[in-house]
């Protein structure tokens, strides 16, 4: 075979196809062929950092399930346009990408603790008012997050946010721009108007319109692409059948589970203070005369609240409630423990200054029988094992899975069943195919397309998932008959709105020309800009018009969204001077510097887009 490769390389035909390569490589030079390579996986490039095809993916598929939600689940999802929506969410990642740019330049930065303490007070995370680590995992694979990935998130949203905030919170107007916008503010219109309905029972659509429309528009109506996979999950607690625990093992726990069980105790304290107004020998000094006071019978709550430093616990006479070992500064706890319920330490000196401490109660522990920890020690126990055996298992998965064909190899190496799913589309289905890591794997080009089975995909910390597609259903253009009455009533609108605009525009024609204005008119006086019962259309349109010449009255049409047009005629324009109270003046000044520092905020994005280096490819 070597042989046969060697002669076949001497030939003119191989000479030949080397020659081209070497022009290829002299024009176009290797930098192409290797950035080509290298921009397989980047969706964009920001002054030098990337955006990778996955964030794009990731962005496209939020973006879609979002437009579904606010929708409903009655949205057909194939009228979205996935160009427009990648274009869409391409544009919102290089801007969130400039923005973030924007607040590093600005030394903008938030800490890790503070980051864990924004997750912990989110009110979503929370149960009866609490942070809850399995809602938490809960909410951040409805989204399709990983724990990492939304820290990652959350942490560019508070850096936008600050960026934001700084630019708008610099913002402000002077007296004489706020008493100018007051003034167009408190504005109101004497108008009439004429509403000309747009009637579909007026109009007629003929059988070849709608096939023409059909014909013309086949774009909107095609059905929805959709795919089918067969997946297999592995589950954490399926291992716990399998992993045994002798009861000398479960003794041995329980013996040390009982043996860290710790007597509480209730202690309460006066604590002075080490600072540049009282030294340590004076804060010393000053309880040891507290300490002659409670000797001569004086109460100790008392004198908590007449002398103690600290906020948390001298209203409630030192009170600090029952704690166990290891809460407590060391030589606060040492004292605390070599007493006796009612006696009183001396002064004791600690990283907090000095303490005199009374012990007021000790509550013994309370130790459970071996029968009530029975199932939660044998469930530690085993979960031991079970980890290690899952991890192993996951391990196995992603090799047998990479190296096979199909799934049915893995799924008999690990014992699982190979599982099929309705179809779904991009936006997601039910059970797995809900998790935005489930839906990104099934429609990545090298499962979609080439036919391969998906990395692992960790749903939860105890649930590891491996996919394939089993079917790829492409959008197809649904039959003539299934949409036509749908089309049918879209032509009927239409003409019905063009009907109404022609009759409201010749009209308005006829009335700027000086002729009478007979027919339905609706009079209202002193409207202003939020007039209940108006159209905010033609309030919009109304507060534009020109204002009346002396006499004449001006005239303009609007189109509603239900089709209508309406016709209006401005009789007089009032401008009233209100006096405005010192509370309103601030709500109008808060106002108006908010939108002013949201303006300044849109020029500085476009000025961020100006500056920047941004390739697309």
């Amino acid at each position: 075979m070597l042989q046969n490769i060697r002669d076949n390389s001497q030939g003119w035909i191989a000479k030949t196809i080397i020659g081209v390569i070497i022009v290829l490589l002299a024009l176009t030079g290797f930098d192409a062929i290797i950035q080509s390579t290298s921009n397989s996986r980047t969706a964009a490039e920001v002054n030098g950092e990337e955006i990778t095809l996955d964030s794009l993916n990731a962005a496209v598929d939020m973006q879609r399930r979002q437009l579904i939600q606010q929708f409903g689940k009655d949205f057909d999802a194939s009228l979205l346009d996935d160009k427009l929506l990648r274009q869409s969410a391409l544009d919102g990642l290089v801007e969130r990408t400039l923005l973030l740019q924007g607040a590093g330049d600005a030394g903008m930065v938030i800490s890790d603790a503070s980051l864990d303490q924004l997750i912990l007070q989110m009110p979503v995370f929370q149960i009866e008012g609490k942070f809850d680590a399995s809602r938490f995992d809960q909410v951040l694979q409805q989204q399709g997050f990983t724990r990492m990935q939304f820290r990652e998130r959350l942490k560019q949203d508070v850096l936008v946010s600050q960026l934001q905030a700084a630019l708008v919170g610099s913002s402000f107007v002077t007296d004489a721009e706020v008493d100018a916008f007051v003034s167009l503010d408190k504005q109101t219109r004497d108008f009439s108007s004429r509403t000309l309905k747009a009637d579909v029972t007026t109009v007629e659509v003929k059988d070849d319109e709608v096939k023409a429309y059909y014909d013309e528009h086949p774009d909107q109506y095609m059905s929805a692409e959709q795919v089918v996979i067969d997946y297999l999950e592995l589950k954490k607690e399926s291992f716990f059948d399998q992993v045994e625990v002798s009861d000398d093992q479960l003794q041995e726990l329980y013996n040390k589970e009982i043996a860290n069980l710790a007597e509480q105790r209730n202690a309460a304290h006066i604590l002075l203070e080490v600072n540049d107004k009282l030294t340590d020998e004076q804060a010393k000094a000053k309880l040891e005369e507290v300490k002659q006071r409670l000797d001569k019978g004086e109460e100790f709550a008392a004198l908590a609240k007449e002398v103690s430093q600290d906020p948390g616990s001298a209203s409630n006479g030192g009170d600090l409630g029952f704690a166990g070992p290891g809460v407590y500064d060391p030589a606060f706890e040492q004292s605390l423990y070599a007493l006796k319920p009612g006696e009183v330490s001396e002064p004791v000196r600690s990283e907090f200054g000095w303490h005199l401490i009374k012990l007021l109660d000790v509550q013994a522990p309370e130790v459970p029988s071996f029968a009530s920890l029975k199932d939660k020690l044998e469930h530690d126990l085993k979960a031991q094992q079970v980890e290690q055996r899952f991890v192993e298992a996951v391990k196995q998965l992603e090799e047998a899975s990479f190296e096979a064909s199909d799934l049915t190899q893995p799924a008999q190496e690990l014992g699982l069943q190979v599982q099929t799913s309705a179809p779904f589309g991009r936006e997601g289905g039910e059970g797995v195919t809900a998790n935005r890591q489930v839906v990104q794997a099934a429609y990545a080009p090298e499962v979609l397309e080439d036919g391969g089975n998906s990395n692992a995909i960790e749903l939860d910390p105890d649930t590891t998932l491996v996919l394939r597609v089993k079917e790829h259903k492409k959008p197809e253009l649904l039959p003539f008959e299934q949409v036509a009455a749908g089309i049918r009533q879209t032509l009927a609108q239409k003409k019905s709105r063009e009907a109404a605009k022609a009759e409201g525009e010749a009209l308005l024609a006829s009335l700027k020309q000086g002729e009478s204005a007979d027919g339905d008119w609706t009079k209202i006086e002193a409207a202003n800009r939020s007039q209940e019962g108006v159209d905010p259309l033609v309030l919009q349109a109304l507060f534009r018009m020109t204002k009346p010449a002396e006499g004449k009255p001006s005239y303009a049409g609007v189109s509603l969204n239900n089709g209508d047009f309406v016709v209006l005629r401005l009789e007089g324009v009032s401008q009233a001077k209100a006096e405005l109270s010192a509370e309103e003046k601030v709500s109008y000044r808060r106002f108006l510097a908010s939108r002013s520092g949201q303006q300044d905020f849109a020029a500085y994005r476009e000025q961020l887009k100006e500056k920047a280096d941004i390739e697309r490819f």
